[in-house]
């Protein structure tokens, strides 16, 4: 667990606690998400001036990296440990949470597409607009999703995944991030 000193941040959770690496990339997300929302309202006054260039550079970069690990340390890893800790019960509201959560994963993506096709125009500098309704309908997934992960997800995990386990899981997060887990 990470100890915070007086008048300093916690250190960011590693490997070591993949629940909370997670739960810590969840509002690194939100906080794209916000950023994202930002540069939709900053382009029709200011177009792909330096500032929108830099903000759409880097929420693209971190929603094609950071945030597809994300997905991905779910679905490879996490997901099936936690199938796997209910072998022998009956685990069907576990198989509804993940299935649903992994579709939410393919929604995501296809709300993504569009708007990295945008945020790459306006990094290069070139005139473009982000809906609004695009970007809402976006931003609101990933909330929905990101709480329920929070809400039902990571507790579960918790409860339910050996340590062992769980320190798999935290090896191929770090693994995937090519050594260093973020």
């Amino acid at each position: 667990m990470a100890v915070s000193f007086p008048g300093g941040p916690a250190a960011a959770p590693g490997p070591d606690d993949p629940l909370a690496l997670l739960s810590a990339c969840h509002g690194r997300i939100a906080r794209q998400c916000a950023t994202l929302a930002r540069l939709a309202a900053h382009l029709p006054g200011h177009g792909s001036d330096a500032a929108a260039q830099t903000a759409a550079a880097s929420v693209a970069r971190y929603f094609d990296t950071a945030a597809a690990h994300h997905h991905e340390d779910e679905e490879a890893d996490l997901f099936p440990a936690l199938i796997e800790s209910m072998a022998g019960s009956d685990a069907g509201c576990l198989h509804a949470l993940v299935q649903g959560l992994v579709a939410e994963h393919r929604r995501l993506a296809d709300l993504w597409a569009p708007l990295r096709t945008l945020l790459s125009e306006i990094a290069a500098g070139q005139p473009a607009v982000l809906p609004p309704s695009q970007v809402q309908a976006f931003t609101e997934a990933y909330a929905a999703h990101i709480q329920r992960e929070e809400d039902e997800l990571l507790p579960m995990a918790a409860r339910l995944i050996s340590d062992d386990a769980l320190a798999d899981i935290g090896q191929a997060m770090k693994a995937r991030r090519g050594g260093g887990a973020s």
